[in-house]
């Protein structure tokens, strides 16, 4: 089993297990959750496969099955099926044990507002680097339609996502070369900014940010179809 492959698997057995909890009853919402996760994966790993080719990241077969699928390994693909769903669960579980934690409407907008004007401007600052332009045109996006989101679903995002930060510190920091000999997911620095915290580039963090919100608000949209009621 590959390093890769492993660190999946731990990242979805708790989450996957606690979804027939008495009180979380997680699998109830597969219907939406599930559409989602799908949906936004095939965007991300289109854009993943165009990168990769072209160079901006890649990836170490020391630590990977070999199983390759359009210059992707196996690995990759299920990274956005099974951290996606990780992550989701989390922050539903923290909604349904603090329903209060939850940023002000004031600040909720406040902050969508400034974070929405820095991914903007990193864009039009960093146009030459391809990672940091990418992801900071997702999060501007996203942010875009959270913004207008009738829910306002990332007023508590905004909370959970420091949790979802703790488990994505370690399985990123494991990825990007923490703790281990070398990088399981290696980075172009001309592509990027050069910053990391860690061994984690800057850029991941809106990364994870963005694919997390773009699917909450797909199961929002979702929710709201007639046809999934």
């Amino acid at each position: 089993m590959s390093l890769y492959f492993l660190l999946l698997l731990l990242s979805v057995a708790v989450p996957f297990l606690l979804s027939f909890d008495k009180r979380l009853q997680f699998y109830k919402k597969w219907k939406y959750v599930l559409p989602s996760i799908f949906i936004v994966a095939a965007v991300y790993i289109a854009f993943d496969i165009y990168l990769t080719k072209l160079g901006v990241w890649g990836f170490n077969p020391r630590y990977l099955s070999g199983i390759f699928l359009f210059h992707l390994p196996l690995e990759e693909w299920l990274f956005f099926i099974i951290i996606g769903y990780a992550s989701l669960f989390l922050h539903f579980s923290i909604i349904e044990y603090f329903p209060q934690a939850k940023v002000s409407e004031k600040w909720t907008r406040i902050i969508t507002i400034l974070l929405f004007v820095l991914s903007i401007s990193l864009v039009f600052l960093y146009h030459d680097k391809m990672y940091t332009a990418y992801i900071s045109l997702t999060t501007a996006v996203a942010l875009a339609f959270a913004y207008f989101d009738k829910t306002q679903t990332i007023s508590s995002f905004y909370i959970t996502f420091l949790v979802i930060l703790i488990p994505f510190l370690i399985v990123n920091g494991i990825l990007t070369g923490s703790f281990i000999e070398s990088e399981v997911v290696w980075y172009n620095n001309e592509e990027n900014l050069g910053i990391r915290l860690f061994t984690i580039p800057i850029e991941d963090f809106g990364y994870g940010f963005s694919l997390i919100l773009f699917n909450l608000l797909l199961i929002n949209g979702l929710k709201r179809n007639p046809t999934n009621k």
